[in-house]
């Protein structure tokens, strides 16, 4: 690897939109870390990636387990010594249309663990990476059903609240940290996908396209900010 040539890591990375961002960021030249929890799985989509001589390399994560988050960290700054974007895909959509307050509880909690606490602890490991270097770039993939508008509709309560966390701690890591650090969160939108289902109108390259641009933004780009297909919404 070279010494100039950035790192990325996506969580999530060897399915759907996560498996079509590890493709992308590799296609614009960084070298890219396809985080998955399930490591044959993951082996196997990043073997797909290299046959096409692509930069790729897996790390087993399971943003579940906190063991497994810090283990990933240390292997990536062992082998890099840097890591300049971490996209934060990995989620879980375990809702039925049914009231908050009537849902096993569990669901919520599960929810909760995968979509808010996972991303928590992804950053708060990996960050100290980019505070090195003074440089990074963190995408959460979010959802439009987290903005505020969204609480004052009925159903699909656990995926919304795990969403609308995410969304605000996008915005306060994004007042905490310092340096060219940015942070953001981005709605992809409805993706054919396993957790979009095939009747999703948009494809993973599509909502992948709609992600990758705040992978480059400057040091004027956003933070802390929102954003449907490159426009920001409102939270």
């Amino acid at each position: 690897m070279s010494e100039d040539k950035q790192v990325a890591l996506v969580t999530g990375g060897n399915r759907g939109i996560g498996y079509e961002l590890v493709k992308q960021l590799a296609l614009k030249g960084f070298k890219v870390i396809l985080a998955s929890r399930d490591p044959e799985m993951g082996h196997e989509a990043a073997q797909k990636l290299m046959e096409s001589n692509l930069d790729v390399s897996i790390v087993e994560m399971d943003v579940n387990n906190q063991e497994s988050i810090s283990q990933a960290a240390l292997t990536v700054s062992e082998r890099y010594g840097r890591l300049d974007v971490l996209i934060n895909n990995a989620g879980v959509y375990l809702d039925k249309n049914e009231k908050l307050l009537a849902i096993d509880p569990g669901i919520l909690e599960k929810t909760m663990a995968t979509n808010f606490f996972g991303v928590y602890h992804v950053i708060r490991s990996f960050i100290p990476l980019m505070e090195k270097q003074g440089y990074g770039r963190i995408i959460n993939v979010s959802s439009e059903y987290g903005a505020m508008s969204e609480m004052s509709y009925p159903g699909v309560g656990a995926y919304k609240l795990s969403k609308f966390a995410l969304n605000g701690l996008t915005r306060l890591v994004a007042a905490e940290i310092n340096g060219d650090i940015k942070i953001n969160a981005v709605d992809p939108g409805w993706v054919s996908s396993d957790m979009g289902g095939p009747s999703a109108p948009r494809t993973p390259k599509q909502a992948a396209q709609s992600i990758l641009w705040l992978a480059t933004i400057g040091p004027e780009g956003p933070n802390g900010k929102f954003f449907r297909e490159g426009k920001p919404i409102d939270w």
